[in-house]
Order: structure tokens, then sequence, then C-alpha cells
């Protein structure tokens, strides 16, 4: 499992880090479909499952070559310092195109989805009784996920731990977005957003010499918030992966198949045209702890097919399709 890599292979991996980073902040687009269609799912897991107790035992006894060895420290530094690095530059770009081009943004994501199930499912071998059950189940949980209501904002620490957990299962689990799962748990903006943004602020301010802001009570606060965050996110990365290694392991086929349904679920989340429904209580918008309006649903609908913006919309899916498709011929053409 554990491949030696050239200085061109390493730079690739990265970049796949990157873009891995930047899916899993979209609300619906999991980064675990990204690392499936790239092609590196199987070593991420495989990756993860090895941070267990041999694992520290390796490196408390300071033999630092053989832990870095024996949990592919190589892959693991590529892939997650890619995806930590696109939370402070891609992600910052995607939030600014969400803001201003929404529609074209959730239209080539969709357009990828669709590419993505087509590329999973291709070799995917003769589809019996025992798949298309396991295929029914997943488009079910996906689709059933998409139509929850989100919970209000909850900053207690046990709670954001437990966000970090469930998070991050965009990362190890194709089809489920961890971002919408931290929507439905109300902390998506605290977490994703707020933390993020206050942390890169503190960077920022400790690099120009001010460490005034290590004394500021709210700051200091976020960086609690997102330091458990993490951590919850790191426990969840390895404890999922372990559940995975051992199903996969054992229920190829199944795994697969139910992969395959929960990407086809989640296109219910990222359907292009919506509009978002705010909670509202006795005619009043319900706000979070920062002044926010807290997101209820999105009401879906059809798009109108006279419009030039949707001609534009149905160019962009297009686009993503091509994307995935152009991956799947470079990769064919590479064996």
């Amino acid at each position: 499992m554990i491949q030696q890599r050239t200085y061109s292979q390493r730079l690739i991996l990265f970049l796949k880090g990157l873009v891995m980073g930047a899916a899993n902040k979209v609300p619906g687009v999991s980064g675990g479909t990204v690392s499936f269609v790239f092609g590196f799912y199987e070593e991420m897991i495989y990756s993860f499952r090895k941070i267990n107790f041999k694992a520290f035992k390796l490196f408390f006894n300071g033999r630092f070559i053989s832990f870095y060895r024996y949990v592919n420290g190589q892959f693991l530094i590529l892939i997650m310092g890619g995806s930590i690095f696109s939370y402070f530059t891609i992600s910052l770009l995607l939030d600014y195109l969400l803001i201003n081009y929404e529609l074209y943004v959730w239209s080539w994501f969709f357009g990828m989805i669709i590419g993505s199930i087509y590329y999973i499912g291709k070799d995917f071998g003769d589809w019996n009784l025992e798949k298309s059950i396991s295929l029914i189940v997943g488009v079910s949980i996906g689709l059933g996920i998409s139509f929850l209501t989100p919970a209000k904002e909850n900053d207690n620490l046990w709670f954001v731990f437990v966000c970090g957990i469930i998070g991050v299962s965009g990362m190890t689990l194709p089809g489920l977005s961890g971002s919408f799962i931290l929507i439905l748990l109300g902390n998506y903006v605290l977490l994703l957003v707020d933390s993020v943004n206050v942390l890169f602020n503190v960077i920022m301010s400790l690099l120009e010499g001010d460490f005034k802001v290590l004394s500021d009570p709210i700051k200091v606060r976020y960086l609690k918030i997102i330091a458990v965050f993490t951590a919850g996110s790191a426990f969840g990365l390895v404890s999922v992966s372990h559940i995975l290694g051992y199903v996969l392991k054992r229920w190829y086929q199944i795994v697969n198949a139910i992969i395959i349904g929960f990407i086809t679920g989640s296109l219910g989340v990222v359907w292009p045209w919506k509009t978002i429904i705010y909670l509202q209580e006795k005619g009043n918008y319900s706000l979070d702890s920062k002044g926010n309006k807290i997101v209820e649903n999105y009401e879906r609908f059809v798009p109108n097919f006279l419009s030039l913006e949707t001609w534009f919309a149905v160019f962009y899916i297009v686009t993503g399709v091509l994307l995935i498709l152009s991956i799947d011929f470079y990769g064919r053409k590479k064996k």
C-alpha cells in the first residue's frame, strides 16, 4: 500500500489534498468523494488505520523514523497538509465565489458529482440483489440527510468535540458531506467560518509581533473551540477509518454500493436551484450567538429554461461532468 513517489507525484498528491480540503468546506460536497475519484481513498483509509497503539509506542520511544514509515507519513503530510492549507487559500476563494456566483458554483459541483457516480460505478461489475439493496439503502440515507432540519448553534466544548468526530465523516465517507452535517448540527458558521477566521487573524497578528491578541477573551474562546474541534476531527478520522477498513476488507462490494448510493443521494443537497429558508419563531428570524440567521432548510425548485442564467448553470454542470471524465480518461491513458 505504501508507495515510493517522485517529486512530481508528491506535488500532485498535495494538490489533490488542496481540492479535498476545499470540497470538505462546501456544504453538500464530500471530500471523501474527491479522494475516491482521485484514486487515493483506500490508501488514505489504510494510513489512518496505522495510527494505533503500535504507532504511539514507536513515537514515544523516540523511534521517529520508524513511526513515520509505519503510518505512511509522507502520504499523510501531503494530503493533510494540502487540506489544511486549502482552508486558508482555496477555501477563501470558494467563500467569495459562493457569495457572488452561488448558482454557478453549485452547478459545477453538481456536475462533478454526476461525473463521480459514473466514474465510480463504471467498473463496479454485475449488480446482483445484494448490491442493489445496498445501493438503495445508500441513496435513501443520502436523501434522508438532505431534508433534515438544522439544530441551533451550540459552543459547548463537549458538543464541539462530537461535531469534530461527526463532521470529519465527509473526508472518510464519500457522498456524506461533513460541512452539511455541521449545518444540521447548527455549528457550521461557528466551526468552519468564525473560528477559522479568528485563527487566521491571530496567526497574522502573532507574525506581526502583536501578542495582545492572546489576552483577548473572545479570541481565546474561539481558539479553544477550534482546538477542541480539531482534536475531535483527529479522533474521528482514526476511529472511523478503523471501522471503514474493517468493513471494506470483509464487504468491499457492498460498501462500495452504499458509497455510490450516498453520492447519488447527495445530489439532493447540491441541487443548484434552491433558496435558503431561515428559521423563524413568532414571525421573527432566529439568530445564532453571532447574530447570523439560522438556516432551517432549502426550498428546491425547477429552473426557468427561458432564462440565460439557467443555461449558464447548465454549462457549468456539463463542465463539472467533463472534468471528472477527463480525470478518468487521463487515468486510463496513463495505465
